[in-house]
Parts: C-alpha cells; sequence; structure tokens
C-alpha cells in the first residue's frame, strides 16, 4: 500500500539525516492546543504531559509519585501543605517558584479553562515561602495529591509576557500565544507547532529528572485514515501510532517491522442526553423535551444492543459495562454492573407509554477520530434505535469542530468517553454526574442530568477518609444515578497501539504515551 502524498509531505521530509533517537509517533487526531488548561481531553492532556509537569506525577504502574512537588502532608483535614522542587527552570530559563503554582491554580479557575472541575472545591492557595505552598479546601478532600497529578503548572511571567494569563475558550474558538506556544518544566520542549499537520518536541537537556530513553526530538503526527496510518506503521514511516483499528491487529502482529501492544484501558464511553431544556434543540418533538422522560431514557438503554456492537463492530475488543467507571478504577462497583436487558420490544412498549408510539427523530453527535470505532459504535446505535421507531440524524465530525460543539451544549445527544484522571470514582461524580454549578461541578455533564441526592453523596465522598464508608456513599450514589439512567453506559474499550520493532513504550491504561520512558534499541 502506497502513503499518501499528504503524508509524505509531513513525515518522509524527516526521514533524510534523522537520528536513531528520533521517534515519530502519529494518532488519530491531533492535539488541539497547547495550552494545558483549554481542554480536558486525554490526549491533549498526554501531550501535554510531556511539555509540562504537575506537582505529583504517575509512574508506570498508575502509583502517584513526587513531581514539581517533593513531598506533601496533610497539616488539618482541609489543608494540604506542598514542598516544591528546588533549582527547576522552565524551558525560557525561569526558576519555577511557589507563585507559579498560585498562579496556574488560579488560572484553571478562570474563564476559558476546561479544567476547573479540578480546583471547583479549593478554598484558598498560600504561598508559604518560595518553595512552599499550602492548598485549603472547602471541606476534606483525601484524594487530593491523585487530583494534581492532572494539573500543569505553568510559568506565570511567562504567561504575563505573552498576554496568556487566561486559558483559551475552546468553545468559543478563541486563541493566544499559549495556544501554539508552551513554556513548561517537562522532559521535553516544544520545537515546532503545526496544527493538524506536525508539532516537534526536543528533549530538554536542563530536565530536573530523570529521561530513562534515549529520544532526542519526537515529530508527533496526526493521520486520520485508518489504512494510511497502518501504512506508515508498517513501512517504518512511523514508529508509534494509534489505534491500530481492531481489523488490523493480526495483520500488524504479522508484520516484519512492528508489533500490537493491546491491553485494558480505563475509559468508559458512554451516551449522553440533554435532559434541562424544555424543547430539544435538534428534534421533531416541539413544545416539550422527550429525554425528560425516564421512561424514554430507558427505552434508548434497552434498545442498544451492546454485545452485537461488542462483536460487530468492536470485534471483541470491548468490556459492556452499566456504570460510568471500569474495573480498576477505586470505587468500581462489581454487585452494579448488570445491564438492563436488551429488549426492543420493550423499548417500543416504554416509548408508547411516554407518549411516542411511532417514535421520533432526534440528532447525535459524534466524534470520528477520538475514540475506538467512535462513529461506528454511533452508526450502530443509530441502527439499534431505528428498530424502535427512533431516526437518528448522525452528525460525525472531527473532534477538533465536535468538542467545542459539545461542550457549549449545543447537542440534544451524543458520544463521550471518560477516563478518570483521579483513577477514582469521585472523578466522574463531581465532573459528569454532578448538578452543573458555576464553579465547576458538572462541567461535562453535558446533558444536565442531576439529581440532588447524587450531589450531597458526592460532597461526602469527597471529604470522607473512611475507606468502607466512602465506598457505600460511592455504591449509593451510583445506584441512584444507574435508576435515573443519567447517562447510558456502553463500554470500556481496550487499547491497540502500533509499535515499530525498533523502540519500546511503556503502555499505562490511561492510554498515556510518556516520551521520557521510549526507548530506541541500540543499532536500530
Amino acid at each position: 500500500m502506497r502513503i499518501k502524498s499528504f503524508l509524505a509531505t509531513t513525515l518522509l521530509c524527516t526521514a533524510l539525516g534523522v537520528s536513531a533517537q528520533t521517534v515519530r509517533v502519529a494518532n488519530q487526531g491531533d492535539a488541539l492546543s497547547m495550552d494545558p488548561h483549554s481542554l480536558n481531553e486525554s490526549l491533549q492532556l498526554d501531550v501535554m504531559a510531556n511539555v509540562y509537569d504537575s506537582l505529583v506525577l504517575r509512574d508506570k504502574d498508575m502509583s502517584i509519585i513526587p513531581g514539581l512537588a517533593t513531598a506533601w502532608k496533610q497539616m488539618s483535614p482541609t489543608v494540604w501543605r506542598f514542598e516544591l522542587r528546588k533549582n527547576v527552570q522552565f524551558h525560557d530559563g525561569t526558576p519555577f517558584t511557589a507563585d507559579d503554582v498560585i498562579f496556574s491554580l488560579a488560572r484553571t479557575q478562570a474563564d476559558g479553562s476546561d479544567m476547573k472541575s479540578y480546583t471547583n472545591d479549593f478554598k484558598a492557595v498560600r504561598k508559604i515561602d518560595s518553595h512552599t505552598v499550602e492548598i485549603e479546601t472547602k471541606q476534606p478532600f483525601p484524594i487530593l495529591p491523585d487530583l494534581m497529578s492532572r494539573v500543569a503548572i505553568m510559568s506565570k511571567k511567562w504567561c504575563e509576557d505573552n498576554q496568556a494569563t487566561r486559558p483559551v475558550d475552546r468553545r468559543k474558538g478563541i486563541e493566544n500565544a499559549a495556544s501554539f506556544r508552551a513554556n513548561g518544566t517537562g522532559p521535553y520542549r516544544l520545537r515546532e507547532r503545526q496544527p493538524g499537520v506536525r508539532t516537534t518536541f526536543v528533549r530538554n537537556g536542563n530536565y530536573w529528572g530523570k529521561i530513562e530513553g534515549n529520544v532526542q526530538e519526537v515529530i508527533f503526527t496526526p493521520i486520520g485514515n485508518d489504512a494510511t496510518r497502518v501504512a506508515a506503521l508498517l513501512s517504518g514511516e512511523v514508529d508509534v501510532m494509534e489505534p491500530v483499528p481492531l481489523q488490523d491487529v493480526d495483520r500488524v502482529n504479522a508484520s516484519a517491522n512492528a508489533r500490537a501492544l493491546t491491553g485494558p484501558e480505563l475509559r468508559t464511553i458512554f451516551l449522553g442526553m440533554d435532559q434541562k431544556r424544555d424543547e430539544l434543540l435538534y428534534s421533531s418533538v416541539k413544545g416539550k423535551n422527550p429525554f425528560k422522560d425516564k421512561r424514554v431514557r430507558q427505552a434508548f438503554y434497552q434498545a442498544i444492543d451492546i454485545e452485537g456492537i461488542k462483536k460487530t463492530v468492536m470485534r471483541g475488543a470491548s468490556n459492556p459495562t452499566a456504570e460510568m467507571v471500569g474495573p480498576g478504577i477505586n470505587g468500581f462497583q462489581p454487585d452494579l454492573n448488570k445491564r438492563l436487558p436488551y429488549d426492543a420490544d420493550a423499548a417500543k412498549k416504554l416509548l408508547a407509554e411516554a407518549g411516542y408510539p411511532n417514535g421520533f427523530e432526534v440528532t447525535m453527535n459524534c466524534p470520528n477520530d477520538r475514540y475506538v470505532n467512535d462513529s461506528r459504535i454511533c452508526q450502530a446505535v443509530a441502527a439499534n434505535l431505528s428498530r424502535i421507531g427512533v431516526k437518528i440524524n448522525l452528525a460525525a465530525e472531527t473532534k477538533g469542530t465536535y468538542f467545542p460543539k459539545i461542550l457549549r451544549r449545543d447537542t440534544s445527544f451524543y458520544l463521550l468517553g471518560w477516563t478518570p484522571s483521579t483513577v477514582d470514582a469521585g472523578d466522574p461524580l463531581n465532573a459528569i454526574m454532578s448538578c452543573v454549578d458555576d464553579k465547576g461541578a458538572g462541567q461535562f455533564n453535558l446533558g444536565a442530568y442531576c439529581n440532588p441526592k447524587v450531589d450531597e453523596l458526592t460532597h461526602k465522598v469527597q471529604q470522607e477518609t473512611d475507606k468502607a464508608k466512602r465506598n457505600a456513599m460511592i455504591h449509593e450514589a451510583f445506584k441512584i444515578h444507574q435508576d435515573d439512567i443519567g447517562h447510558i453506559p456502553l463500554h470500556q474499550q481496550a487499547l491497540a497501539w502500533g509499535v515499530s520493532k525498533r523502540v519500546d513504550v511503556v503502555q499505562r491504561p490511561d492510554n498515556n504515551l510518556s516520551f521520557k520512558w521510549i526507548k530506541v534499541k541500540s543499532g536500530a
């Protein structure tokens, strides 16, 4: 198979003179911004984690380890003290201090930030001295260090000098200097940014930590077409790519140059419905909102043949779920992981009882380059729903336009995936299942599901230190959300990376690719 001409221009031009320490990475999509606070999307956060450090990092086994903070401890139930690493410099040479931490945490709460749900329970952030800060929360917050592993620390001076003190708002298409440039403390520096074409990173020779790998340069290229991405891997034009289309896993493993690295992922794929508006934006039903009726939500749920999707769309590489988190997440409830039965007749009856005996028409928003077989999942859901009289107008688009649209809540019915950044159930409870407020709760609850009892339990979960009591609260909140059909969980997808035999990588279940762990084999 021949590589398309655009791939030649973005990849082959780097072939001449490329050393053994250059690694070329391809993904079906691109990081949409270089601003680490502008979009809470895993790919963007993972790419930028190579450039920006956080106070706490995650190791290869997902455990938390010191990052820009060398130590942390609770001074009281609501106060955490972080001792900051000394003699650290940003890429422009500016020293890292407590002022940068205070600035960055405040920036996550500014207009345009997509990271508000991480810090919305902070009451105050105080500077004790140049390398010590205290974070005071509104109530006890036992998993705060886990939370801090996703919050990038930016240079206060650089942001001020470059008029980037506030994040860009992806919903409005606003950009600033931080959209295209970067100045972190991480193991790699941003050398060149061509959105949608190529982004080049180079090793930071002044990095404070250990870079276990030997990669000097990483060239990241979005390749949306599955066949082109696979061809690039098999021909040696890229060294690491994801995802490998499920139908190509065996082919990649049989090749001379590459292998498929597979494993479970922590991400849950689910469907959301607008449950707030009195009339849906995109539906044939006028004057009312059918999704406000639990019977309609349950009809949609029971009309979906999840085992059929697993077999025909996911080729067995998914785990159907009844929960918004999967195994491996703290707070997963095995006894609640039982889906409502697939039953089209029961679904039709529910629709008729709700006043829609002939079904209705609604638009479904879906990305086509973010999750494994995302648009195909949506096509399968649409086909399932057609059997109960629901006509789905499928609007599938690149994530570059999809995320700004749904984050504006400009949607009636949508597909989304979520990996809890804290590896804890408190994360989706706060970000996805809580009632929406102006302080960051429910920030990704895009259909505005709301049950005050779930909110009450979520607040208790966030501050409870007794593990048994906390788990019981999580169980109760999950059960309420499940009974409400607050969302329709589908499955946890599996990871499938294509990796050249010339390199070794570390694959974590959160789908993170850390450049500092990539090793080019000697003689390759």
